[in-house]
This record gives structure tokens, sequence and C-alpha cells, in this order.
């Protein structure tokens, strides 16, 4: 546990240095974000899960199935975990280095697997969230340096790459859309949403912590919708993020903020502190009397789960 720890760990070290080394996304213009200042709404933080050892207890991902559980991808325990919406752990079951989770259009749970950077391949399991025990089955193997997921209407994924250019577009057939991936030249992306017919992508190995919108339907014309960090020495590791309320919700790692962001104006303010190594953010989905119009949760690499409400 401690070693896999470690490797994830040392792999936002490699993002760091990347991203430190001037690579950056292609769009030009885009409006760079001064110190940011505190929303204007109240935000509360309650511990949903508490954690365990920082780093070693991380919870990487999250995602809610629409059915009153709240799916985790712990990276360190190497297994995916059910919470019920008092908290109580329903169910758990093994899969190699979880990272990015999402619910597919068909209903079934998506998860890559093997976002370790030593693993030497990963991939996407499927699982049923309706099962009594769910059976993870692989649906996409031999891809590496894997971490963030998202998946259209059409079934088709896109996986993040923290340390290469393009952000991955696979069919649901399991074969890749090269040409796609391509075209979605920005390199070091982590967090991934689909909003409409745009895929925002957060990147993590840019110093000027960029939040970048890529058409779904027109990769190439990728932009940069905001940089969040003025100053090249504070670089955010910007992690997951999730749509909310109409903006666009991002998780910094590095500084324990969630950060608002209007995806039309790049206007971004931070809507939460004080948050402890913050790695993914959702919005609760049929999950017990969770608001989703209010509340925002968050996995964090102290191993916490925590429930935002706003306002």
């Amino acid at each position: 546990m401690r070693i896999r720890a470690v490797a994830v760990v040392g792999s936002l070290v490699a993002a760091l240095v990347a991203g430190g080394s001037g690579m950056s996304t292609a769009a030009s213009g885009p409006p760079v974000a001064a110190a940011l200042r505190p929303c204007p709404e109240r935000a509360s933080v309650q511990v949903f899960r508490e954690g365990g050892i920082p780093l070693l207890d991380w919870r990487e991902n999250l995602e809610f199935d629409g059915r009153g559980t709240l799916w985790v991808a712990h990276v360190t325990k190497h297994r995916i975990e059910g919470y019920a919406p008092d908290g109580t752990l329903r169910t758990s079951f093994p899969v190699s280095g979880p990272g990015g989770i999402r619910r597919g259009p068909d209903g079934m749970m998506y998860v890559n697997f093997g976002v370790n950077p030593l693993t030497p391949g990963g991939g996407i399991m499927r699982f049923d969230p309706a099962a009594a025990a769910p059976k993870p089955e692989k649906v996409v193997a031999g891809i590496s340096g894997i971490n963030g997921l998202a998946i259209d209407a059409n079934g088709n994924f896109y996986v993040s790459r923290e340390l290469a250019t393009g952000v991955l577009k696979i069919r649901p057939d399991g074969t890749e859309d090269e040409e796609w991936t391509k075209k979605a030249d920005v390199f070091g992306t982590n967090g991934l949403e689909i909003v409409g017919d745009q895929l925002y992508a957060s990147v993590i190995t840019d110093t000027s912590s960029p939040v970048v919108r890529i058409p779904l339907k027109d990769p190439a014309h990728h932009s940069t919708v905001t940089r969040l960090s003025p100053n090249p020495l504070k670089i955010k590791l910007l992690d997951d993020l999730t749509s909310f309320g109409g903006d666009l919700v991002v998780a910094s790692f590095r500084d324990g903020e969630l950060i608002r962001v209007n995806p039309a104006t790049g206007r971004s303010c931070v809507l939460v502190n004080g948050l402890r190594m913050p790695s993914s953010v959702r919005v609760p989905r049929a999950f017990g009397d969770h608001d989703p119009q209010r509340d925002l949760f968050v996995v964090e690499a102290s191993g916490r789960i925590v429930k935002v409400t706003v306002g």
C-alpha cells in the first residue's frame, strides 16, 4: 500500500516538472484569473466518511449511480466501495489501481484501472451497480498512464493522461478513435466532464492551471476557458471537475480548494477552501435526501469523503 501511494504521488511530482518545462494548452488569449476571491455564496463542509492515514488512505474518484449508491475508487487499497446515503459501506470489491469512475448511458458503472504510472497496462472495467455482488469485467485493456474518465451519450469513452498529449477517445467496441485523439492534443489532462456537446478538462501539468474546452464534434478547436494560476510558482495541481448550477467546479489538489468557474466567461472564485488534497468532486444523483441543486461530494487523498452544501 505504501508503494502504491508513493507511485501516485510520484506521478504528481512528474506532472509538476513537466508543467515547469513550459508545456501547455494550444489556445491563445484565454482569461487569466487574478488572485481568486471567495465566491459570494456561503458553503459549509460536513464529513460524510472519515479518512485514515493521508495518502495511504487515498480515495481517488467517485460517482453516483442514480439508484441510491455512491461508488468510490479507493486507489491505495485497490478496491471500489459502495456507500448508502447515510454513509454506511454497503459493499466493496477489488479493482487494481482504480481511477476515474462514471455512470454510462446504459446504467452500468465504468471505472479506469491501472492508474499507477508503474503499471504496464491499464484500461476500463464495467460492473452492474444493481447486482448484489458486483463483478467487474474488462471492457478496454492495454492503455497506460490514464486517470480521468468521461462517457458521452453514445457510450464513447474519453480518458485523460497526465503525462501524455491527447485525450484518448475509445469507441464502445473498445477501439481507439485515433484521429479524434490526435486532434484533442492537450498535454497533461486530469479531470474530465461532458456538458452538452463540450468536453471540459482540467490540466495538471501546466503551471498556469488551465481549464480547457474540447468540442466533441471538432476536437481540434479546443480552447482554454481560464487559467487559474497567474503565478507559475503557485500551480494548483487541478484534479477532477464537475458541472454544477451551470458552472464548473474543479478541485485544486495542492491548495485544498473547490474553484467555481463560469465556462462562458472564465470568471472564477473559490467556493471552498481548507480541504485535504481533494481529488474528485461530483453532484449527488438520486442519493437519499441529498440535494443536487445545493450539494457536492468530494473525495480526498486524506481518505475522507466530505459533503459541501452551498447556500
